[in-house]
């Protein structure tokens, strides 16, 4: 009952009273980031969800498009400020998400939505992940977030894939506050964001505005 039904009304309803509560935190770190990061305000970028059906995800930028003099982006290191590292260690660059989960994009809780770019480098065991809706948060996110390796993340994926329950998904709600509060895992080791996945365990690192 809960994976047929539970799940997206309670999605449905957290969502839609958090975006009500929170529009006066929505408004001034839009406010904010505009000041401080330029705009536009909110990052938008295509990722695959449930089925691998791509949609748009939003979440608030946290770096600058500062560039060289050659006109390409400097390294992630040097356009995420201190206020974006803030929003990122905090998850508030996050809440945009409130608005896919209404919209049944994304679940509250869920494997995080990755790149479109890594559909062809999953394996079949990998690709069970797109068998739900991608979440705010997650298992591998409770269990190490950005600091641990690509294959323990989708271990932890396909883990909470065969076996999510209604007390699994409060038990990770309740553990992602923890985290959070305790901003742990922001960062992979040496580097500003999480490496990026290439397939067989093979990882270098990336760029995300």
């Amino acid at each position: 009952m809960y994976r047929r039904f539970g799940k997206r009304l309670l999605d449905v309803v957290l969502s839609a009273c958090a975006l009500v509560v929170l529009s006066p935190v929505l408004l001034v770190l839009a406010i904010l980031v505009r000041c401080k990061l330029g705009s536009p305000v909110i990052f938008c970028q295509e990722r695959p969800g449930k089925d691998e059906r791509i949609f748009r995800l939003y979440k608030f930028r946290s770096m600058t498009d500062a560039r060289d003099g050659a006109g390409n982006l400097l390294p992630d290191e040097e356009r995420l400020t201190k206020f974006g590292r803030l929003l990122r260690s905090t998850s508030l660059d996050e809440l945009p998400e409130l608005w896919n989960i209404l919209k049944g994009d994304m679940s509250i809780v869920g494997p995080r939505p990755l790149l479109v770019k890594y559909l062809p480098l999953y394996s079949e065991e990998q690709r069970c992940r797109h068998d739900v809706r991608p979440g705010l948060t997650g298992l591998a996110q409770v269990e190490g977030r950005n600091s641990i390796s690509w294959e323990e993340r989708f271990a932890l994926d396909t883990v909470y894939v065969t076996q999510y329950s209604f007390r699994m998904d409060v038990r990770i709600a309740w553990k992602t506050v923890g985290k959070v509060l305790r901003r742990e895992g922001i960062h992979a080791e040496d580097a500003a964001t999480m490496e990026e996945f290439q397939g067989m365990g093979r990882e270098h690192s990336a760029s995300a505005p």
